[in-house]
């Protein structure tokens, strides 16, 4: 078996011949949107008999999906990838791929195309519905597994939380011809980009929010090459008026402010009650420092869709921006929160072997793979929860970080206070209504213990209870009535409500009564009623404002909310971080005075970045970045991080460094696409500063060895092909 490997290609060995092809099949019922990469299954066989065959397989995005010969074309050249380790002396078994089978998902029918390969032999296409029946494989499915395909190379490019093993990214588009293929193929199915799903910040997917246009903006935006998507934008803009946001936005980022003013002025228009229209009009005048302005139509925008996130979180950050940090966490508080549903993947299977090839010129310039001390860290870093917030949650939880960063945690947590029920207040709130209940029972039972005496029972205004003799009250209202029964007052307690002279003369009366009960005269106790003592827990907060005696409306606060569980608990997430982050900090700088190193693994000092960069404070992160990557840690993170710094700041030597780094990390992994990656966009950022040539020169006094050279000049490539700014200087 150790002849049957690729040579260059990562793989995974089946235990049972067949199995991985079923494991799709069986979970094709599970893929909600996109679909997993593409899987590419072989067999490899000896043509011996008594030899046993070996079937592997591995994930794959960025091969050309448009036809069946393209696909079979792919998995004829891993024929030329198998190891071939037969020595001068020796002559051992020849390992050819015998067949092979490619799926690739079509989000938009929501099938799998299949295309089985015999070599020597035929190709044989077909379809593969979510029950496992065949169906023929038809040109409208061909160009929606296309867009499907190309859409997948291009979101799973570089988001670091997707992750597969034996999983080689290609380059989706290569030249100008493909490029032209794509538009025409995302035109003619831009109508269905809402059936692919959409981002998790996104509950409904729509014409402009899916996952067709998140594609589509992140390729053209990210090399600024805004002119093709504003051509393809304007088209179907014609046919649907939503769509001039995104058009609007395209012309925002070619710096033709004018025209896009003029297309959002059109627009609200015809489709007023698009949030998305109102968020670009937002954004731009939110760029030119009309907060107040911006902040009207993010309002509207959550009148128009009050069940997103996105529209409560625009909210949200301009209140910030506007230093109404009240208003920010309400409206914090009420974003709808979304369960996070991550990227489809394959089902695992079990596996009798892993190959993954080592390319030795390319692995020399990174540390060993293998776990050393570097790797450990203090378990109380291990355990923040921030790092594991996804979707929703960790959109919410940076306008969190944003805030403590603008105003502290000691008046964050004041903030709080002002504008939600605390659990004090709502303790004492609930201790003064219960003696209320208690006070108004009491003063029940009493009135009716008087009315069994033959007296009535006045209650006055006050709450003060005072008994009369059922004689004089009877004979006030008439004794008896005609048919013989009590009068009412005999029943029935009546309620005085005092007027002002009443008041006055108790008040006089109460004046002249000695602090024994007695009056001045001291011929007997006083008439007055005894009052009800306010209870010390009561007592303990003056600030409670007494409740009404109805049940309905015991615990209601006029000016406060209830804070939900979800932000409770981003609050008690942010104490972490921020408990962290202090005595990080704080032995810091006592080993500066004492003049001592400082040191930490280098997963530590990773899990430091992450935290400084959670919480705002970049040049800590970028230090504590930069320690980590003096150590042995094998790790992209940190120099992706720094290279995303570097860029920001137009340091072009450091990024150039940092860009060398991460693309010996990508090449190692088997992501060997130029576009659309960290580094092509840090490029082309410098790009439009310096230009090419500066980079491309700099690269050259390097004296980097040939195959490094070789891809880092890729990326220069690749904007000289696509005619990306500073291309030409």
């Amino acid at each position: 078996m150790t002849e049957a490997v690729f040579k260059d290609i990562p793989e995974l060995f089946e235990v049972e011949i067949g199995e991985a092809l079923t494991a799709r099949t069986e979970s094709l019922a599970t893929f909600r949107e996109l679909g997993p990469p593409d899987l590419c299954y072989v067999v490899k066989s000896t043509g011996k008999t008594g030899q046993r065959d070996f079937g592997s397989f591995h994930f794959v995005s960025g091969v050309d999906a448009s036809s069946s010969a393209s696909l079979a074309a792919y998995i004829n050249s891993l024929t030329y990838s198998l190891e071939d380790n037969s020595a001068w002396f020796s002559k051992g078994p020849v390992w050819k791929v015998r067949n092979g089978s490619y799926c690739c998902f079509n989000a938009f029918s929501r099938v799998d195309v299949r295309v089985d390969v015999k070599i020597p032999g035929g190709v044989n296409a077909y379809v593969v519905d979510l029950r496992g029946e065949r169906h023929e494989a038809t040109p409208d499915i061909w160009q929606e597994t296309y867009v499907s395909a190309l859409l997948r190379a291009i979101l799973y490019s570089d988001d670091p939380a997707y992750w597969l093993d034996a999983y080689r990214k290609l380059d989706p588009i290569t030249a100008s011809e493909g490029e032209v293929r794509f538009l025409q193929a995302a035109e003619a199915l831009f109508m269905k980009g809402w059936q692919v799903g959409s981002d998790p910040e996104i509950q409904v997917a729509t014409i402009v929010s899916n996952h067709l246009t998140a594609g589509i903006l992140k390729y053209f935006g990210g090399s600024g090459r805004w002119q093709q998507a504003a051509n393809l934008f304007e088209k179907l803009s014609a046919r649907e008026p939503e769509i001039a946001s995104l058009l609007a936005k395209s012309y925002l980022g070619m710096n033709e402010e004018v025209k896009a003013v003029q297309i959002m002025s059109t627009a609200i228009r015809h489709t007023p009650r698009s949030y998305t229209l109102l968020h670009v009009q937002s954004d731009f005048l939110r760029s030119k420092g009309q907060i107040d302005w911006a902040l009207k139509l993010a309002k509207e925008a959550v009148n128009c869709a009050p069940s997103e996130f996105v529209t409560w979180e625009k909210l949200t950050e301009l209140y910030i921006d506007g230093k109404d940090y009240e208003s920010a966490l309400l409206t914090l508080n009420s974003c709808p929160m979304f369960t996070y549903n991550g990227r489809d993947t394959h089902r695992a299977i079990p596996t009798s072997r892993v190959n993954i090839p080592v390319k030795r010129q390319i692995s020399d310039l990174l540390p060993e793979k293998q776990r050393t001390e570097d790797d450990e860290a203090d378990p109380a870093l291990l355990r923040l929860p921030a790092p594991g917030l996804r979707g929703t949650w960790a959109r919410a939880y940076a306008l969190l970080t944003r805030l403590v960063s603008d105003i502290g945690w000691d008046e964050l947590l004041k903030t709080r206070s002002a504008v939600f029920v605390m659990e004090e207040e709502y303790r004492m709130q609930k201790v003064q209504a219960d003696v209320q209940n208690a006070a108004f029972k009491q003063r029940t039972r009493s009135a009716a213990e008087g009315a069994s005496d033959g007296g009535s029972t006045v209650i006055h205004e006050d709450g003060s209870v005072t008994k009369t003799s059922g004689g004089s009250k009877a004979s006030e209202l008439g004794g008896k009535t005609d048919d013989g029964g009590l009068s009412p007052s005999n029943s029935i307690p009546i309620i005085r409500v005092s007027t002002e002279s009443d008041i006055e003369k108790e008040l006089a009366e109460s004046s002249r009564t000695t602090p024994n009960g007695k009056d001045e005269d001291g011929d007997g106790p006083s008439l007055a009623s005894p009052t009800l003592e306010k209870p010390i827990a009561a007592a303990a907060n003056e600030e409670v404002e007494s409740s009404p005696s109805t049940p309905q409306e015991l615990f209601s606060f006029t000016n406060k909310r209830l804070c939900e569980r979800w932000l409770d608990n981003l609050f008690m997430v942010l104490y972490e971080d921020l408990r962290v982050w202090t005595i990080f900090r704080a032995e810091v700088a006592h080993f500066k005075t004492q003049h001592v190193a400082y040191r930490k693994t280098g997963m530590e000092w990773e899990i430091l970045g992450d935290l400084g960069l959670r919480l705002h404070h970049k040049e800590e992160a970028k230090e504590a970045y930069q320690r980590c990557i003096e150590t042995s840690r094998y790790s992209q993170k940190p120099w992706a991080k720094l290279l995303d710094m570097y860029a920001e700041e137009g340091d072009i030597n450091h990024t150039i460094q940092a860009a060398i780094r991460v693309a010996t990390y990508q090449h190692a992994d088997f992501t060997e696409m130029t576009y659309p990656t960290l580094i092509a966009r840090c490029f082309f950022k410098l790009g439009q500063i310096h230009g090419h040539a500066k980079i491309s020169f700099t690269l050259l006094s390097m004296g980097l060895p040939e195959n490094i050279l070789k891809i880092m000049e890729s990326y220069m490539q690749y904007g000289k092909t696509f005619k990306v700014e500073g291309y030409d200087f």
